[in-house]
């Protein structure tokens, strides 16, 4: 009988290892926040469009942006080219312009980066653009 409970809690242990070599690893991209949301935009309170977008590599090896791109005449001005380092933190910088019309605000910025599990986040910035109503 305390064998078997040798061996079993044995075995127990050889899975609870071959589960933690299998947790993550390499690069690993975490956006601050995964979305900007302007919520409701007055037409004659317009707000400044340019974006700073922060995000990290929690991961164990060097983080490398291979590609960042934009949907809907949202334009990429400036990603980091160099590798991140694990811990360390990157910005993606963004602008555009919002049509002076009442409109729903849907851009999307995509990052493809060296992960072979998951290699692309999205950030996303939404928001709705109104008239103000007359008092």
């Amino acid at each position: 009988m305390m064998r078997r409970m040798i061996s079993l809690l044995g075995m127990l242990l050889f899975v609870f290892a071959s589960l933690q070599a299998e947790e993550k690893k390499g690069p690993q991209f975490k956006f601050e926040n995964d979305r900007h949301d302007y919520g409701t935009v007055y037409l004659d309170d317009m707000p400044e469009t340019k974006l700073a977008i922060n995000f990290s590599n929690t991961g164990d090896e060097p983080l490398i942006l291979e590609n960042v791109r934009a949907c809907c005449g949202t334009r990429v001005t400036q990603w980091p080219r160099e590798p991140i380092a694990p811990g360390e933190e990157g910005v993606i910088n963004v602008e555009f312009r919002l049509a002076p019309r009442p409109h729903r605000i849907s851009r999307t910025v995509t990052v493809t980066y060296n992960n072979s599990e998951r290699p692309t986040e999205r950030y996303r910035i939404t928001g709705q653009v109104v008239a103000r109503e007359e008092e």
